[in-house]
């Protein structure tokens, strides 16, 4: 494919993509194949001469087509959102267009400094606290900074290597103990968690091999300050050593958020690294109205959250802050002399390697900057807006058929509901309904739903209830779909209730 045939199909390819998109209410929201499929149908090796773009295209639509659950819906409320626009889109093409691996400030100057510009900017648009900004007012370089990660998951591994730098630091600076002690106390090191953090805080402790302190949340799924300090203690009279917790600013099941400010007292008095996880919910602090929630990230030592989520930006674009980069740098630099670093003044030269596990990064920033620019501020404020007044008129509907009960508070994109047990007491001999017959109405109406596959969602177990979870943030999402999600959700629910 020379650059006159790639001018020639890559119109097509814009084309095709367009069309999936205005089209993609007249498609199934998930996929329907059985595991295997793919295998059946397909060669069992790599063609040996080359094939033609039309004979691809025609697989792609027969073949991979059929296996894609189709996010991009406006009728797909599983999960989180991971939203998608062609801004952005056109961001990822140039990306690719530059294919540079942007290690170090040498590699491309623009890849590094874009980000540190671009970081800034988000950091500015959500209000964080200026600690949390490379560039400070006078222009010159600050403590802390902005780095794109590939996913929340990443960021929750950096910022438990740089804690346990930040531990290992102090622990020596005491003079209790030589280096080589230190060091050998990391397997008495302790990450804590409550049973509502995102998985990924588990898997970064099972990476770097310390020990875990999952906290059982309080009745309103919130992780603290007096579970935590009691974990604390028993833990340190035990020998071990606390040095990480992470705080949630909108948790997967329920977006509940911790008591941060309270963790952040925690964490200071103990010399904890404290880590807010804002993977969903942090685009909505976008909207100055929602910041009096995230009271107490001031106080952290890392954010994170996901603008591949809700805030318009393809997959992927993790934005992750330090407020000191120093030990975020210092457990992960290593010099080589094929890796140069640039002498002088450094304040726009950061070696972002450092900042991430992999060496290697893409040119992610490029499309964070279509997004912020083509959409502006307003834009994006009223992308989050939209969601939550959706979210909120769900739920009021819901409440209003009288056979739901809302699990959690309604307060950004996520409505987490379950028939109430005095919807499935179809005997009036008792008032008592088996807690099980309700949990497998609720399990069954997920089902139905997903069979039904006009919208799809996904269900969940909160403290021993299974509850419903319907996610509002599709990018092409309208007031249309919510309707339609609510027409399904009440009709299937009379069907399964009619059917205990």
């Amino acid at each position: 494919m020379d650059a006159s045939e790639f001018r020639k199909r890559g119109k097509e390819v814009i084309d095709a993509i367009a069309d999936y998109y205005e089209g993609l209410d007249q498609i199934p929201p998930m996929s329907t194949v059985k595991p295997g499929y793919l295998y059946k149908i397909m060669p069992h090796e790599a063609p040996e001469e080359p094939e033609s773009f039309d004979d691809i295209q025609s697989d792609l639509k027969e073949k991979i087509m059929p296996g894609i659950t189709h996010w991009q819906s406006g009728n797909f409320f599983g999960w989180f959102p991971s939203n998608s626009s062609f801004p952005a889109m056109i961001g990822d093409m140039y990306s690719t267009m530059f294919d540079v691996i942007g290690f170090n400030w040498i590699c491309s100057p623009a890849v590094t400094e874009l980000e540190t510009v671009v970081m800034d900017w988000l950091g500015k648009l959500i209000g964080l606290d200026k600690r949390f900004l490379s560039i400070k007012d006078d222009g010159t370089e600050g403590a802390g900074g902005g780095v794109i990660q590939g996913s929340a998951s990443e960021a929750h591994i950096v910022a438990m290597i740089a804690g346990r730098e930040m531990a290992l630091e102090r622990i020596k600076a005491d003079g209790k103990v030589g280096s080589d002690e230190a060091n050998a106390l990391c397997h008495k090191f302790v990450a804590y968690f409550s049973d509502q953090t995102h998985s990924s805080g588990q898997k970064a402790a099972n990476i770097i091999g310390c020990r875990t302190r999952i906290i059982q949340s309080d009745k309103d799924f919130r992780l603290t300050k007096k579970s935590l300090m009691a974990a604390i203690e028993e833990d340190k009279s035990a020998g071990l050593v606390p040095f990480f917790v992470c705080g949630t600013f909108g948790t997967t099941n329920t977006t509940a958020i911790d008591d941060l400010v309270g963790i952040a007292d925690v964490a200071e008095s103990e010399r904890l690294w404290y880590h807010v996880d804002a993977a969903y919910a942090g685009a909505a602090l976008t909207c100055p109205e929602f910041r009096p929630l995230a009271a107490g990230i001031e106080r952290a030592d890392s954010f994170n959250f996901n603008a591949h989520k809700w805030m318009l930006t393809n997959f992927d674009c993790s934005a992750m802050w330090v407020a000191d980069s120093k030990h975020l740098v210092n457990a992960l630099s290593i010099h080589r002399e094929y890796l140069p670093r640039v002498k002088g003044d450094t304040s726009f030269v950061k070696d972002y390697r450092d900042w991430q596990a992999p060496l290697g990064r893409r040119f992610r920033a490029l499309k964070l900057w279509y997004v912020m620019r083509m959409f502006g501020a307003s834009g994006i404020r009223a992308h989050i807006r939209n969601h939550v007044k959706q979210a909120k008129w769900l739920e009021e509907k819901l409440i209003e058929d009288g056979r739901f009960e809302i699990i959690a508070p309604v307060v950004f994109g996520l409505v987490v509901f379950r028939i109430k047990p005095n919807a499935v007491n179809t005997s009036r001999d008792s008032e008592e309904v088996d807690p099980d017959v309700v949990n497998k109405a609720n399990t069954d109406l997920v089902k139905a739903i997903q069979a039904d596959n006009r919208v799809f969602l996904v269900g969940t177990k909160i403290k021993g209830n299974d509850v419903v979870r319907a996610a509002i943030g599709s990018t092409i999402g309208k007031q249309e779909h919510v309707e339609n999600l609510l027409e399904v959700v009440l009709q299937l629910t009379s069907n399964v209730i009619d059917a205990i």
